[in-house]
């Protein structure tokens, strides 16, 4: 990788387009005070990512346009643009994830623009990127945001006057460190973010924990609610299918035997009319009093089966009551109510419940002691009957043959039309069980779905046993009363909003371990990253100190020139920045922390000089030369731009000077701003610039006397 060209447009003085090529090791730039050589050199710092534009000699970036002259209007933006050789794909710069950009190009370009509102643009090969990626970019060939590839008039002792911190920084710089720095700075910004996330993700599934546990036994009281279903559903399809078998075999039964007894009934009936005689006058009234007796009867036992049914209703709803009783006796306080509110819930709930108990076990021994009444009635009744009967047949017995068959087809038929009747009974009994089993349909779809209906295809055995239907009943309706009481009606919805609480949760965790692994993946690197520049950083040190010392020796002609590694202490203070300056600190309020840092040793030959401060001016500027030289040859940059650091040298000095020059410009290439005949003469291309008659910088391309006479 090489330097290829600088071009300049609008930048300062140069108002017009200007392009430098560096096809030579040496290329030297030479030109009056004033002419704005010096502006190269800005120009360079310019679109490597300078910041400072103090160090540009300006106060705004307007400063950088150039500002007209009495032949030209003044710029609307200034323009810098450096080529590279990248023939050997030496340039790497990667993305935010780590990832390698393509830079599969010959030739890199960097190119700056700063516009009259002071808006600034950074271009990477036609494409606008971001200054942070200028200097990742730039860091990959060991060139440094420090600037110690650009050593400027009157900042060559800059090395020298920093402090320890800061030459530490400087020596990183130089040895190729700062793609580390930049990579630990990058790591740190996405740990930092990271483990807010992290923070973000854990306040997350803290808010959303006790929603969770609520659903969560919501759910679980729903499946227990599914059981319960299941059991139903069990009991409903042998009750149902029972229920179902039984109605219609009795209304088969009715119905049949309805036919019987109204076919016999009109046979007797035609009889009757045959054998009428007015003698039979006598014994219709006791016919007629056992027709009303008998109807009397009928309506009695009517009345005690529809008791007897009634009273085991009555019974189911007892034990279903007993047990709702104990369920709101027992019940845990409702994941949203105060303790107090739920207690005040629970007694008028068991009271209410108590209360109606009582209700319906008075109107079980109200309905049995109608029952016991019934029964008595019933039994004179049927007393009266058989009187009545006998004193019938007693008054057939005196009667003539055809009187007593009379008597007979008219005894017959009240008997068939009491049988009339009490069919008539059965089947509105069966009407209402019929409507029953419809209504307990309607109520088990709502329970537990149209699956009900399955019973229809359910397969039974066995006759059908009503004190087994009783049982089955009672079940089902406590099973219901405790379906009732989960509401489930809104089971589906809370199972799915707990399913999508739960996927939330469950992808929030999963998301806390991939931020643990990023996190400690993150620690790792930096620590490794640290590890890594303190070694090499070591390293570099040794190696720089070897060719300090053959430098410093060759300026001086002898003595010894070394870098140091040193410790120093750091106050820190503990306290969080927003509260600094608001409550007083003390000495237990700041911690300790070692900063490494770099100590410059000298020791001139034939001097007791061994203290920098005591170094003269002269001295100052070789020490400097001499330890920034050494920092270029152990990792040589690509480029050094020296902008007359030779300046206070003298004839010797200078020699030496520009032998260094030669050996630097073997490892990089070298542009140097220069007065200095003998760092002309070292020089393979001399650019002359100059001020034309329009007011702005211009560039020659000059030979040796022609620099040296432009120089002056």
């Amino acid at each position: 990788m090489r330097l290829k060209t600088l071009e300049l447009n609008g930048f300062k003085s140069f108002a017009q387009k200007t392009v430098l090529e560096f096809d030579n090791p040496i290329v030297s730039i030479v030109g009056p005070n004033g002419s704005g050589k010096s502006n190269v050199v800005e120009a360079i710092r310019y679109v490597l990512g300078e910041q400072s534009i103090k160090s540009m000699r300006g106060k705004s970036g307007l400063d950088l346009i150039f500002k007209g002259s009495k032949s030209l209007p003044k710029g609307s933006k200034a323009s810098v643009s450096i080529y590279f050789n990248n023939s050997d794909k030496v340039f790497k710069l990667s993305n935010n994830d780590g990832e390698d950009v393509n830079l599969n190009y010959d030739t890199i370009s960097i190119s700056r623009e700063v516009f009259s509102d002071g808006l600034n643009k950074y271009i990477l090969n036609g494409s606008e990127v971001r200054l942070k990626d200028i200097h990742n970019l730039l860091a990959s060939v060991n060139i440094g945001s420090s600037g110690h590839h650009i050593i400027s008039q009157g900042e060559a002792d800059r090395i020298l006057n920093a402090n320890a911190q800061d030459r530490r920084e400087m020596v990183e710089d130089a040895l190729g460190l700062k793609i580390y720095q930049y990579k630990i700075k990058d790591s740190t910004r996405k740990l930092e973010r990271t483990e807010a996330n992290m923070k973000e993700v854990t306040l997350l599934r803290r808010e959303n924990a006790p929603h969770l546990n609520f659903l969560k036994k919501q759910v679980e009281k729903f499946e227990k609610a599914k059981d319960m279903q299941i059991e139903l559903s069990t009991l409903y399809r042998e009750y149902l299918k029972r229920e179902s078998i039984y109605i219609d075999k009795e209304k088969e039964s009715l119905s049949l035997e309805r036919k019987k007894i109204t076919d016999e009934l009109k046979n007797v009936v035609s009889k009757i009319s045959h054998t009428e005689d007015d003698n039979s006058a006598k014994g219709n009234k006791k016919i007629e009093e056992l027709k009303s007796v008998e109807q009397t009867m009928n309506s009695v036992r009517a009345a005690k089966g529809e008791m007897e049914r009634k009273l085991g209703r009555i019974e189911g709803m007892i034990e279903a009551k007993q047990n709702r009783v104990k369920i709101s006796s027992g019940r845990c306080p409702t994941c949203g109510k105060e303790l107090g509110e739920v207690s005040q819930e629970q007694v008028e709930s068991r009271q209410n419940n108590e209360k109606e108990l009582e209700e319906l076990k008075k109107s079980q021994a109200e309905i049995m002691i109608e029952m016991q009444r019934k029964g008595v009635e019933e039994k004179n009744l049927f007393q009266s009957i058989e009187t009545l009967k006998q004193a019938i047949n007693k008054e057939m017995e005196a009667l003539r043959d055809l009187e007593k068959e009379k008597f007979k087809f008219k005894v017959r038929e009240q008997e068939l039309a009491s049988a009339l009747e009490m069919v008539a009974i059965k089947e509105s009994n069966i009407n209402n069980r019929t409507e029953n089993f419809e209504n307990e349909i309607k109520e088990g779809v709502a329970l537990i779905g149209h699956e009900i209906l399955s019973y229809k295809n359910h397969q039974i055995g066995g006759e059908v046993d009503a004190h087994v239907q009783e049982d089955q009943k009672r079940k089902i309706e406590r099973l219901k009363i405790k379906l009732e009481d989960t509401g489930l009606g809104n089971g589906a919805e809370i199972t799915k909003e707990f399913k999508e609480v739960s996927d939330r949760d469950g992808f929030l965790a999963k998301e806390m371990e991939d931020l643990t692994k990023s996190i400690e993946a993150l620690q790792k690197l930096i620590a490794d990253l640290k590890e890594k520049i303190d070694i090499e950083f070591k390293e570099g040190v040794k190696k720089i100190n070897v060719e300090f010392q053959e430098f410093f020796s060759l300026m001086f002609g002898g003595g010894t020139g070394s870098l140091a590694i040193v410790l120093e202490n750091k106050k820190k203070r503990s306290i969080p920045e927003e509260l600094e300056g608001v409550i007083e600190t003390t000495k237990e309020d700041e911690e300790i922390v070692f900063e490494k840092g770099i100590e410059i040793n000298v020791s001139l030959p034939h001097k007791k000089v061994k203290e920098l401060h005591a170094l003269s001016g002269g001295e100052r500027s070789l020490t400097s030369i001499a330890l920034l030289f050494a920092m270029s040859q152990v990792n040589p940059p690509p480029f050094l731009v020296l902008d007359e650091t030779d300046a206070a040298l003298d004839e010797a000095n200078s020699r030496k000077y520009g032998d260094m020059l030669e050996k630097l410009s073997k490892h990089s290439q070298l542009i140097v701003v220069t007065h200095n005949r003998e760092t002309m003469s070292r020089a393979g291309v001399l650019y002359g610039v100059t001020v034309g008659s329009n007011g702005a910088s211009k560039l020659l391309s000059v030979k040796f006397d022609e620099a040296a006479a432009i120089a002056k």
